[in-house]
């Protein structure tokens, strides 16, 4: 079984199927558009095929900390319509958005009058719909992430709540901490409620439990967790499983999606990611990978090749962080003109800023840049990012000196100065190169010979153990003028992402 099956930066996967077809959504935090949604046939080959959130008004993200934003959709299709319910932390709560096709268009946001987080969505057989949630235990907060799992119905032609909201579960473990991710399925004559709980680093666990009444006390199951890898010690090479969503094939077999993380010199740079397991029943119960109970990674590894030519537009996977500022990006027959914004990679605004996900640990990040800035501390050229604390980057900059390449890194202790050089081009090719947890990095003036600027240059502070957050790093094209109003452009020609030979 090929693991994972989407690489890089894809947490708190959800998943239904229609027909012999699977879609899949995850987490976008602050990065936009939101909400990533794949395709497949089979559950292990995944096609990109759109953001449901591509819209400001669908997803507002002014000011938005990175690992804020939009948590935990959940995908849900019934009677010709697709569902998506997710939680914007930061501004306007939990809503859903509906479409008649995956690829969309979607809706504009119905804001639901709820509390909490990781909303889930429930379609009977009765014909009732019922939403699902955690929130802070009724009962008060005796501890940090005592919370509990709740249950109400829901009408979706109003998109209003109905009747009274029931605690349903808690978690298996005594004291749990943070019961979150619940989804609810209906086999047989039980209904089944699938939560995360631990919190999502090392003590990460799916549990399970069932009822014979949708809004009665769930019973757990007394193997609970039914997948943790909290056992497998720090050198296991999938860490902090947990968040999951089950899948029933047209054929009657069962598989469980959800996240994990590839540590490399115990930093996941690459953030959460999304797993495959197989699923069987065993006395009216879910036994996940059996004979193993745990995840396995593929022994294929896992390339990133990616080829984006601006001259053809923005490409369909790109990011921004926040609401971009859409004048910024011009795409033309030369290229991707990017207009400087005056903030920076610190700020918590929009900034200048195109990235994709990083997906291994092995890759060469390559640009070519025509740059003719007018003002002190202008700067354009390639970034790698984690959050606002923690970044790295290869930029050409104008100082009092002249036109400098350097190599910046932000961090928890601030920012310096890794590496600095003197140059006359106004084309330049740069190139980040990661192996492991080191980077190393190259420029080329003109015609001439690539010259390495600095190597070995650690790269695990861009990583949740070091920087904090839920996020994994992305990484593009970046310009800023540095707190100045400018119209400076940098013209970047395309963007290369290919493997390298381990």
């Amino acid at each position: 079984m090929k693991n994972p099956i989407i690489a890089g930066f894809s947490p708190d996967p959800s998943i239904c199927r229609v027909g012999k077809d699977y879609y899949l959504v995850n987490s976008s935090f602050s990065y936009f558009p939101g909400v990533p949604i794949y395709h497949s046939y089979d559950l292990e080959n995944w096609e990109f095929i759109g953001n449901i959130l591509n819209r400001e008004s669908q997803l507002p993200l002014k000011e938005v900390t990175h690992s804020n934003g939009i948590f935990a959709p959940t995908i849900r299709y019934h009677k010709g319509k697709f569902h998506l319910i997710t939680t914007n932390v930061s501004h306007g709560g939990t809503f859903i958005v509906t479409a008649d096709l995956p690829t969309g268009p979607w809706s504009e946001p119905h804001y639901l009058p709820t509390e909490g987080i990781d909303p889930s969505l429930f379609f009977d057989e009765n014909g009732h719909s019922y939403y699902l949630g955690t929130r802070p235990s009724r009962k008060g907060l005796h501890y940090e992430g005592n919370w509990e799992i709740w249950i109400q119905e829901i009408d979706l032609d109003t998109f209003e709540l109905l009747g009274v909201s029931t605690t349903i579960w808690q978690g298996a473990l005594r004291n749990v901490i943070w019961p979150e991710g619940p989804h609810l399925y209906r086999r047989g004559e039980y209904y089944y409620l699938l939560i995360a709980e631990g919190g999502t680093g090392d003590n990460h666990a799916i549990t399970v439990a069932r009822s014979k009444e949708i809004d009665d006390w769930y019973q757990g199951n007394p193997r609970n967790p039914i997948l943790t890898h909290r056992h497998l010690g720090k050198e296991y090479p999938i860490q902090n499983v947990g968040h999951g969503d089950l899948v029933e094939t047209a054929d009657g077999e069962w598989f469980l999606v959800c996240l994990g993380q590839r540590p490399v010199k115990g930093a996941s740079n690459l953030g959460r990611e999304t797993f495959l397991a197989n699923v069987v029943w065993e006395n009216d119960w879910p036994v996940i990978n059996p004979g193993l109970g745990h995840l396995v990674c593929s022994e294929e590894f896992e390339n990133q090749n990616e080829v984006y030519d601006f001259k053809k537009g923005k490409p369909d996977c790109a990011l921004f962080l926040r609401n971009p500022f859409e004048e910024n990006y011009v795409f033309q027959q030369d290229g991707l003109d990017l207009i400087l914004a005056k903030e920076t990679v610190a700020d918590l605004s929009t900034i200048s800023y195109l990235g994709f996900r990083q997906k291994t640990f092995f890759y060469r990040l390559q640009t070519e840049v025509t740059f003719q800035p007018v003002q002190l501390l202008e700067e354009a050229g390639l970034l790698i990012l984690q959050s606002d604390s923690a970044s790295i980057r290869l930029v050409l900059r104008l100082e009092s000196e002249g036109l400098l390449i350097q190599v910046r890194k932000i961090s928890i202790e601030g920012e310096e100065v890794l590496a600095s050089r003197k140059i006359s081009a106004k084309i330049v090719k740069l190139e980040i190169q990661q192996e492991n947890q080191e980077l190393s990095f190259y420029f080329t003036e003109s015609a001439e010979i690539s010259v390495l600027l600095i190597s070995g240059v650690d790269s695990r502070f861009l990583s949740t153990e070091y920087a904090g957050g839920f996020v994994g790093n992305t990484f593009g094209v970046y310009g800023s003028s540095n707190g100045r109003a400018s119209s400076t452009r940098a013209l970047f020609k395309n963007l290369t992402i290919s493997e390298l030979e381990v």
